[in-house]
């Protein structure tokens, strides 16, 4: 599989993202027992996407000089589609975290806690998943096939806004914990274990975690086959979609507020995994520029959030 990326930009790559996670890190520490207000989470995400701006455009720098313009343009276009892609994706992400925290009463000082050791696990499993989706696609081309027809079943059931309730309580992953641990009946602080009487016991607050992560599993079989079809280069798949994820904890605290007034959302993502979908069952028909897919995102997106806009502002006159 052609790909731009070297061990070099690999190892420049991942001390970025160690150099972000320590910077939220030890934003985190200085202002632990603090909520997040709408004011620091804007300031923090406007900081993540600037990172990732840059970094783009650090990549063009760098491949303009390495591989020529031409194709310094399609990957930097390939990496920012990536990115929009992954960054509309992973506001569900968001709407399911706060079911959890609600479901649980997390408060606001110990969710920052549980979503930083959830970005930590993120990383770990998605760049486990891209390079294992990757070989994948190497080997088995029809694979994408399978993925864009699963993409165009999900865009439709976006679509058809009929997403269930769902009880925490009837989750498998949470029965099975309750059944083979011990876990106490309340928080202990932002103890994850404690001990009592001599024996070792989890309490809610390791559950949470654990639902996090699971939850970014089930969005990752969405979000990692959909960047697939924007552009094969292992490269690009993974910065982009990390660059992404990183944010992701400035932008549940931004959007928290906001999550029932985008009211339009979930048709936009629908309509964006129907084109990605469609894209991919494609393949061997029509090469789509990837100018036209970055398009499409934007313009989608945009639409959506004037729709939602206007829906707001009717609902209150």
């Amino acid at each position: 599989m052609e790909t731009i990326g070297n061990l070099w930009l690999y190892i420049a790559f991942f001390g970025i993202v160690i150099v972000m996670l320590l910077v939220d890190f030890l934003g985190f520490k200085q202002k632990q027992g603090q909520d997040v207000s709408i004011k620091q989470a804007a300031y923090w995400s406007v900081a993540w996407v600037s990172v990732a701006v840059l970094f783009g455009g650090g990549l063009w720098l760098y491949l303009q000089q390495t591989v020529g313009v031409t194709l310094a343009n399609q990957k930097t276009m390939e990496y920012f589609a990536g990115y929009l892609l992954e960054k509309s994706l992973a506001i569900d992400n968001v709407f399911v975290w706060l079911m959890i925290f609600a479901a649980f009463a997390i408060p606001a000082a110990l969710q920052r806690k549980i979503l930083l050791y959830g970005v930590l696990g993120a990383i770990v499993l998605r760049t486990l998943f891209i390079f294992i989706g990757a070989w994948f696609v190497q080997e088995f081309s029809w694979v994408l096939y399978i993925f864009g027809a699963f993409l165009v079943y999900t865009g439709f059931k976006f679509l058809k806004g009929q997403e269930e309730e769902t009880n925490i309580e009837d989750i498998k992953i949470l029965k099975w914990l309750r059944k083979h641990m011990r876990i106490t009946p309340q928080l202990d602080g932002d103890k994850f274990f404690v001990r009592q009487n001599g024996l070792l016991w989890a309490t809610p607050l390791f559950l949470v975690l654990i639902l996090v992560e699971a939850s970014d599993v089930i969005f990752a079989v969405d979000s990692i086959p959909a960047i697939f079809a924007v552009t094969s280069d292992p490269f690009i798949v993974l910065t982009a979609n990390l660059m992404a994820i990183l944010g992701l904890r400035a932008m549940f605290f931004l959007l928290a507020g906001a999550a029932s007034k985008l009211h339009y959302l979930p048709y936009g993502l629908g309509i964006i995994l129907l084109f990605i979908g469609a894209k991919m069952l494609l393949l061997d028909v029509f090469h789509m520029p990837i100018w036209i897919s970055l398009s499409f995102i934007v313009i989608v997106l945009a639409i959506t959030a004037y729709l939602s806009l206007r829906h707001n502002k009717r609902q209150i006159s």
